[in-house]
This record gives structure tokens, sequence and C-alpha cells, in this order.
């Protein structure tokens, strides 16, 4: 079986590296050229763990490769997965003009029976959508399928999830495109789950939604845990513990972000409101997720009173360790509101760094990157802990604290113990407890 893999981004390289790891003849597509040229290299153009092994082992063996002729990939292929961008707008909803233009592309190249897969996070309905396109455009009477396969990859463990999954969602209208889809992915066929496609596009919004909302629950039990003399991480463990409820997502800080929780929450809230449901119970999820950051810098200010002038070190910019992606992430909105403020920053991160120049250029009167954890302390008046990287919990905090101008942690992680680090000498704040 031949696939092809349209859009060469953060999903679409994952899934095309393995899907040809499972054995398929594997065409990643792209009309980007000078993209295409550095795959082909192997310059992988994301940080993702074990991707560029996992890409250079296949292309050696000649199961992937990669190609910016759209029109050719097409019509070599029996399976076309579609792993597109949909950017959300203003309002929450999903453009979809790439989801288009891949539809009027497949339509123009039809040249056979072929089954087209959205695994691109997209709305219920939006099968309907690219059916009626392909109708649309196409030049002849070949027949078509069009199928939804979600992907529920988590960035810095996106190779293992997809290799061994805990679900595959298949949603099908016909057993022909249910057979070659369950051919595809036969080598985790005891976790395939079949269903209609209006059902799978759905349980990709309703699964993440359902995790924001956790997160933002266990912040809101954070935040009594403030005003009273509980833990929240005692309080998380006790919850955890219920077999129905789980310890996973239960993990009190500075909120989620990604280009996943945010956006699909958004945009749910926008499907229920088009369908005329009520969804105000996603709406306070969202809420409770953007106050994070204000109460965060309150503990600042409450260290530091005046934050002008200030050497604010912050340690982590990514949204989650193990990846280098910003979007969302927290340290945007506390970096903006900290310039605002007036003070000088002091940036560092493993991955993440270069990503956030594009958005805040080094500027040595206000930002200044580091090469470690520790040269960010150097003469800092707070410390903020954004990203719960490893290396963080892992640093020396005798040496951090020789190094800062002030002994202040603030950590929006909770990633140490708060005794023992005030046993060191430092004034430490930490998210729902004392």
């Amino acid at each position: 079986m031949k696939i092809a893999v349209l859009g060469t981004g953060y999903v679409g390289l994952v899934t095309g590296a393995g899907l040809a790891e499972f054995g398929h003849s594997v065409i990643g597509a792209d009309k980007m050229t000078e993209k295409i040229e550095k795959i082909s290299k192997g310059e992988i153009p994301i940080y993702e763990p074990g991707l560029d092994e996992l890409l250079r082992a296949n292309m050696k063996r000649g199961r992937i490769s990669f190609s910016s002729d759209l029109h050719k990939t097409i019509q070599a292929a029996d399976v076309i997965f579609a792993c597109v961008g949909t950017p959300q707008g203003d309002d929450g909803s999903a453009d979809m003009s790439q989801i288009e233009e891949v539809s009027r592309l497949i339509a123009e190249n039809l040249n056979g029976y072929k089954v087209i897969v959205e695994k691109s996070t997209v709305p219920v309905k939006t099968s309907h959508w690219i059916k009626r396109t392909i109708s649309l455009y196409k030049k002849s009477d070949q027949e078509f399928d069009v199928a939804s396969n979600p992907e529920f990859l988590r960035e810095g463990s996106a190779v293992a999830d997809f290799l061994n999954p805990d679900r595959i969602i298949i949603g099908v209208e016909s057993d022909r495109a249910r057979d070659m889809l369950v051919k595809i992915y036969d080598k985790v066929r005891d976790r395939i789950v079949i269903t209609n496609i209006d059902t799978a596009e759905l349980i990709k919004h309703a699964s993440n939604s359902f995790l924001a909302m956790k997160i933002s629950y266990i912040n809101l039990m954070a935040n009594l845990c403030e005003k009273t003399d509980a833990d929240i991480e005692q309080v998380a463990k006790g919850m955890g513990l219920d077999p129905r409820i789980g310890g996973l997502f239960l993990k009190a800080g500075l909120g989620f972000g990604g280009s996943c929780f945010p956006k699909d929450l958004k945009a749910l809230i926008k499907i229920g409101e088009d369908l005329g449901v009520d969804m105000n119970l996603l709406k306070e999820t969202d809420l409770i997720n953007s106050g994070r950051a204000r109460l965060f810098l309150d503990k600042l200010k409450k260290a530091l009173w005046i934050l002008k002038e200030k050497k604010i070190a912050i340690l982590g910019l990514s949204f989650k360790p193990e990846t280098d992606d910003i979007r969302e992430a927290p340290s945007i909105r506390l970096i903006r509101e900290l310039l605002g403020e007036g003070a000088i920053l002091r940036l560092y991160d493993p991955e993440a760094q270069n990503n956030m120049k594009e958005l805040f250029p080094e500027d040595k009167t206000r930002i200044t990157y580091c090469s470690t954890s520790y040269e960010a302390a150097a003469c800092a008046n707070a410390l903020l802990i954004c990203t719960e990287w490893k290396e963080f919990v892992e640093m020396d905090l005798r040496k951090v604290k020789a190094l800062m101008a002030n002994p202040i942690i603030v950590d929006g992680r909770n990633i140490f113990e708060p005794a023992d680090v005030r046993k060191l000498g430092f004034e430490y704040y930490s998210l729902g407890r004392k």
C-alpha cells in the first residue's frame, strides 16, 4: 500500500515516520520546496525526541521519501493522510482553507480509488465538506472515501505515542475504507476503535477539552489551598488515587499551553455555540487558565513590590518540557507583562530560545538570552520557574543562591519541596502550597 502524507509539519512528520516504521511505503509532500529539500537531507525543522533518528533510519531503508510535487504524490497514493494546518480565528473557529486546498488538489489528481484521511484536528462535519469539494472539482468518475483518523500525539513523546498508541480511532462510512485503514494499523490492531466519521472527528476535541478542564480544575483547587492550610500536592494525590479520577493532569501550575489544548478548547466552544449548545463549562475552563499568569505575577510583586528595573530570570520558555514549542506558552504572557512593568529579563530554555527570539528579539537593555540556567540567575532579583525541565529540577541551588542578587524563587511548576528550598535560605513561593 502506497501512502501519501500531505503536510510536513509536526503531525505530518511524525505520522510519516511512524507509518514508515510500520513497514509502509510513504511519501511526505509539502508545497514548500525549500523545506522539502532540507528534510530530504535529514535536516528536521522541529525538535521532538527520537524523530530525527526514526526519519533517517526509514529514509535509509527506502520506506519514506519527500517531494514538493503534490500532483504526482497524490496520483501515486492509495491512501492520503491530510496533515495540514487548521489555524484558529479570533472567534475560535478553525481556518479550513488549507483543508479545502488539499481537497481540490486531490480532486484534480483523482486517478483511481483512494481513501482520504483527516489527520489534522478538524471540526465535526468537516468530512462532509471534503467529500463535497472533491465531488465538485474531480475530473473523472473515480470513486473515493473520506475517513477520520485523529492524532493523539503529545509533544515530547510523540514518537512513542504513534508507535505504541493507547487507541487508534478510525471513523469511516464504508467497509472498503475501514479494511484499508485497519490494514495500515495492523501492528496495533488490538487498539483500533471503529466509529462513524462524526464521532471520530468529535473524539479529538472532546478528549483535549476534558484534559484542559481537569488542569483548570486542579488549579482552581490550588487557589482554595492558598486561602487555607491545605496542600495542593496532597489534595491531588488523594484525588488521583481514586481510579475513577486518576492522577494524570492533576498537577497545579501556570496552566496549559501548546498547539492543542487552548486551540481545541476554543474550537469546541465555537462548535457547540454554532449548534446551539450551552458551552459555559468550557468557557470557565478557559478563564481559569488565562488567569494563572496574573496570579503568578501577583506572587512576584508580593516578593519584590516594584518590578521596574528589577532583574528577573525566567527558566523555561516552551509550554512544556521536551519540546521547543512556545505556542500559547505561559511564558509569553509573563514576558509581556514583565516588560510592561519595566523589568529587565534574563531568559533561558534548553530548546525553545530560537523560537522565542522571533517574538522577543534580544535587547541588551531589557532582554538577554542566556546559555545556562546559572547564567540567567546571575545578579537576578528573582528567579521564575515556568517549565519543568529536568535540568531545572537538578540545579545546584546553593550555586544559584550564591549567584543571585536576592535569593527569591517563584515556582510556577512546583518542582521543589518548599521546606528544602527555604532551608537553603531562599524566599520561596509556589502554587497551592504554603
